[in-house]
């Protein structure tokens, strides 16, 4: 297919009586394109900062760090008969809950059909190019979307976003119905709507995740711990991503050579003199407290499944990846890694088990139950 000719023109929102006028053009179609753009490389808390809505004709670009109240769009996305159109929706949906309270209902995710579909290339940057002619300022994916004024540039990235997803749904669904995919993907679709945003409270503990944290000697550990703690406080702080402030190899480094001084602090590989300014005392008050502070203990590793387990799980494992060769799709298009596992672990003995479980939708059942019962009767040993 040719790149499209019509004007991009978006409208954007940023009063309440152009969110009103927005919201009711919208709610007069049977479907909706939608994206965000959030600054999570730039913030402590992340937030929503840019809402893209496409419709045949007409692009709109909602601000909601211009809008006291976005309210007015929950309808629109909890309405069962307006179709939202999204490309890899769980990032979008789990953004909009956690920072609107929003409710989802009828979405179409694209990337979900093109995997479905066994699309090579799903990406949207690949597909825009491949189907409609059109390229991507790839450089404008981390662009800080919380500045304002937004830039010609990044309005035109964030259009395209949306622009072309109602055409390439009616692409990838006139595929799904020739090739009898569409129950499977109305299936993945329906449990995009009960996606949350998984909140992480920062736990101090979780220093032990950063590579090398436990090839340090004890002392080096009790320090990263400390410096971990602090980074945490001064990103808080500034609000900004705690990476900004120094990053995990230069916290290991630190915790490795202990500096006392500010000249000894200058030494280590990648304190800038930006770091010392803004954070050099306070490093050096952190690896203090670490030198006299007792040395953390490891947190106890998880056990290992048992072998068993580890033994049915491999063999689904081998069993989808023949099932979705033969199709030609990527494995965990059938079944999810979680829901093996799950099976692996307690493994069902019959359908009315298997369904019980809840780890599978009626299409999934339907289609790969009597496989997956006989995979794990040839590896689950009867006492």
């Amino acid at each position: 297919m040719t790149a499209q000719n019509s004007t991009i023109n978006p409208i954007l929102v940023d009063t309440p009586q152009a969110l009103a006028r927005t919201v009711a053009r919208l709610q007069a179609e049977p479907a909706v394109a939608v994206d965000t753009e959030s600054n999570s490389f730039y913030v402590y808390h992340e937030q929503v900062c840019l809402i893209q809505f496409s419709i045949p004709g007409q692009d709109f670009l909602v601000d909601p760090l211009a809008l006291p109240d976005l309210s007015p769009l929950g309808p629109l996305f909890a309405d069962p008969g307006i179709e939202k159109v999204f490309h890899a929706a769980e990032y979008d949906v789990m953004c909009l809950k956690r920072d609107f309270g929003f409710q989802f209902a009828n979405l179409f995710d694209t990337m979900i059909a093109a995997r479905i579909l066994g699309w090579k290339r799903y990406g949207l940057g690949s597909i825009l190019e491949e189907r409609f002619g059109v390229r991507q300022d790839k450089r404008l994916q981390r662009a800080n979307w919380g500045q304002r004024p937004l830039t010609p540039e990044q309005l035109r990235y964030a259009v395209l976003d949306t622009h072309y997803l109602l055409p390439l749904r009616d692409i990838l669904r006139a595929e799904l119905q020739a090739r009898r995919r569409e129950r499977e993907a109305r299936e993945a679709f329906a449990a995009l709507p009960a996606l949350e945003w998984n909140r992480h409270e920062f736990d101090p503990e979780n220093f032990w995740s950063i590579k090398g944290a436990r090839d340090l000697s004890p002392t080096g550990q009790a320090v990263l711990r400390e410096l971990y703690i602090y980074r945490d406080e001064q990103a808080r702080a500034r609000n900004v991503p705690p990476f900004k402030v120094v990053s995990n190899a230069v916290l290991i480094r630190l915790s490795e050579r202990r500096p006392a001084t500010i000249r000894e602090l200058r030494r280590v590989k990648g304190i800038s003199q930006v770091i010392i300014k803004r954070y050099g005392r306070g490093l050096l008050e952190a690896i203090r407290r670490g030198r006299n502070a007792p040395p953390p203990q490891p947190p106890e590793r998880p056990p290992r499944p048992q072998n068993a387990v580890l033994e049915r799980y491999e063999a689904l494992r081998r069993w989808r990846k023949r099932r979705a060769a033969a199709r030609g799709v990527e494995p965990d298009v059938l079944i999810s890694n979680d829901a093996l596992f799950e099976l692996a672990k307690r493994p069902p003995r019959d359908l009315k088990d298997l369904t019980e479980m809840n780890l599978l939708g009626p299409w999934q059942l339907e289609t790969y139950a009597a496989e997956l019962l006989a995979v794990l009767r040839r590896t689950t040993h009867k006492p």
